[in-house]
Protein backbone atom coordinates (compact mmCIF):
# COMPACT_ATOMS: atom_id res chain seq x y z
CA UNK A 1 0.00 0.00 0.00
CA UNK A 2 2.86 2.15 0.51
CA UNK A 3 3.63 2.11 -3.13
CA UNK A 4 0.43 3.82 -3.98
CA UNK A 5 1.19 7.15 -1.73
CA UNK A 6 2.22 9.94 -3.77
CA UNK A 7 5.91 10.37 -3.03
CA UNK A 8 8.51 13.45 -3.70
CA UNK A 9 12.37 14.20 -3.28
CA UNK A 10 13.62 17.27 -1.76
CA UNK A 11 16.80 18.46 -0.11
CA UNK A 12 17.67 14.84 -0.65
CA UNK A 13 14.72 13.21 1.49
CA UNK A 14 11.92 11.31 0.14
CA UNK A 15 8.79 12.72 1.48
CA UNK A 16 5.42 10.68 0.83
CA UNK A 17 1.90 12.48 1.15
CA UNK A 18 -0.33 11.52 4.02
CA UNK A 19 -3.12 13.34 3.99
CA UNK A 20 -2.65 17.04 3.04
CA UNK A 21 1.10 16.82 4.31
CA UNK A 22 4.65 15.48 3.37
CA UNK A 23 5.64 13.99 6.11
CA UNK A 24 9.81 12.52 5.90
CA UNK A 25 9.89 9.04 4.66
CA UNK A 26 12.57 7.63 7.29
CA UNK A 27 14.51 5.07 7.03
CA UNK A 28 16.38 3.08 9.80
CA UNK A 29 19.39 1.10 9.05
CA UNK A 30 18.81 -2.59 9.98
CA UNK A 31 21.28 -4.08 12.37
CA UNK A 32 21.18 -8.05 12.63
CA UNK A 33 23.23 -8.02 15.46
CA UNK A 34 22.63 -9.23 18.86
CA UNK A 35 23.59 -6.28 21.06
CA UNK A 36 24.48 -8.82 24.29
CA UNK A 37 24.10 -8.18 27.64
CA UNK A 38 27.05 -4.97 27.41
CA UNK A 39 25.35 -3.27 25.09
CA UNK A 40 22.10 -3.57 27.44
CA UNK A 41 23.74 -2.44 30.35
CA UNK A 42 24.89 0.66 28.17
CA UNK A 43 21.80 1.28 26.81
CA UNK A 44 20.36 1.16 30.69
CA UNK A 45 23.05 3.38 31.98
CA UNK A 46 23.08 5.46 28.55
CA UNK A 47 18.86 6.29 29.17
CA UNK A 48 19.31 7.05 33.07
CA UNK A 49 22.79 8.88 32.75
CA UNK A 50 22.95 10.00 29.23
CA UNK A 51 19.66 10.71 27.94
CA UNK A 52 20.71 13.44 25.24
CA UNK A 53 22.97 11.36 23.80
CA UNK A 54 20.69 7.88 24.18
CA UNK A 55 17.81 10.25 22.13
CA UNK A 56 20.71 11.14 19.71
CA UNK A 57 21.78 7.69 18.83
CA UNK A 58 18.27 7.35 18.74
CA UNK A 59 17.18 9.37 16.35
CA UNK A 60 19.77 8.82 14.05
CA UNK A 61 19.50 5.24 13.83
CA UNK A 62 22.90 4.66 15.43
CA UNK A 63 21.91 3.24 18.47
CA UNK A 64 21.56 -0.29 17.97
CA UNK A 65 25.03 -0.34 15.97
CA UNK A 66 26.68 1.57 18.32
CA UNK A 67 25.71 -0.62 21.25
CA UNK A 68 25.96 -3.88 18.83
CA UNK A 69 29.97 -2.76 18.84
CA UNK A 70 30.28 -1.94 22.25
CA UNK A 71 29.18 -5.35 22.92
CA UNK A 72 31.97 -6.58 20.94
CA UNK A 73 34.53 -4.56 22.18
CA UNK A 74 34.06 -5.46 25.80
CA UNK A 75 33.33 -9.25 24.70
CA UNK A 76 36.83 -9.65 23.14
CA UNK A 77 38.70 -7.17 25.73
CA UNK A 78 36.90 -9.51 28.62
CA UNK A 79 38.57 -12.86 26.93
CA UNK A 80 41.72 -10.86 26.49
CA UNK A 81 41.86 -10.07 30.32
CA UNK A 82 40.87 -13.39 31.53
CA UNK A 83 43.27 -15.11 29.00
CA UNK A 84 46.31 -12.14 30.78
CA UNK A 85 45.08 -13.02 34.16
CA UNK A 86 45.14 -16.94 33.53
CA UNK A 87 48.45 -16.69 32.48
CA UNK A 88 49.85 -14.51 35.22
CA UNK A 89 48.02 -16.69 37.94
CA UNK A 90 49.57 -19.64 36.45
CA UNK A 91 45.85 -21.37 36.67
CA UNK A 92 46.31 -24.28 33.90
CA UNK A 93 44.99 -27.21 32.75
CA UNK A 94 47.22 -29.59 34.67
CA UNK A 95 45.57 -27.47 37.84
CA UNK A 96 42.55 -28.19 36.80
CA UNK A 97 43.10 -32.12 36.73
CA UNK A 98 44.59 -31.96 39.57
CA UNK A 99 42.50 -29.82 41.81
CA UNK A 100 39.42 -29.27 40.00
CA UNK A 101 37.58 -27.26 43.00
CA UNK A 102 40.76 -24.96 42.82
CA UNK A 103 40.40 -24.12 39.49
CA UNK A 104 37.37 -23.37 39.45
CA UNK A 105 37.83 -20.96 42.32
CA UNK A 106 40.73 -19.54 40.28
CA UNK A 107 38.44 -18.82 37.58
CA UNK A 108 35.16 -17.71 39.04
CA UNK A 109 37.68 -14.99 40.88
CA UNK A 110 39.46 -14.10 37.32
CA UNK A 111 35.92 -13.62 35.60
CA UNK A 112 34.54 -11.91 38.64
CA UNK A 113 37.56 -9.08 38.22
CA UNK A 114 37.65 -9.13 34.58
CA UNK A 115 33.97 -8.29 34.51
CA UNK A 116 34.31 -5.15 36.90
CA UNK A 117 37.10 -4.34 34.85
CA UNK A 118 34.96 -4.81 31.65
CA UNK A 119 32.14 -2.20 33.80
CA UNK A 120 34.15 0.43 34.76
CA UNK A 121 36.08 0.61 31.67
CA UNK A 122 33.52 0.61 29.23
CA UNK A 123 30.04 -0.08 30.38
CA UNK A 124 29.70 3.08 33.34
CA UNK A 125 32.38 4.92 32.81
CA UNK A 126 31.72 8.50 31.70
CA UNK A 127 34.57 8.59 29.26
CA UNK A 128 33.37 5.35 27.63
CA UNK A 129 30.47 7.91 26.42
Amino acid sequence: MKDLKERTTANGMEYVLVGDYYIPDLQLPEERRPIGIWGRMHKDYLEQHHPALYNDLILTGKLWTYLADLNWQAQTRLDCIIAQMKEAEEITEELKSQDQMAWIRAMNSIHSRAEEIILQELIYEEDAV
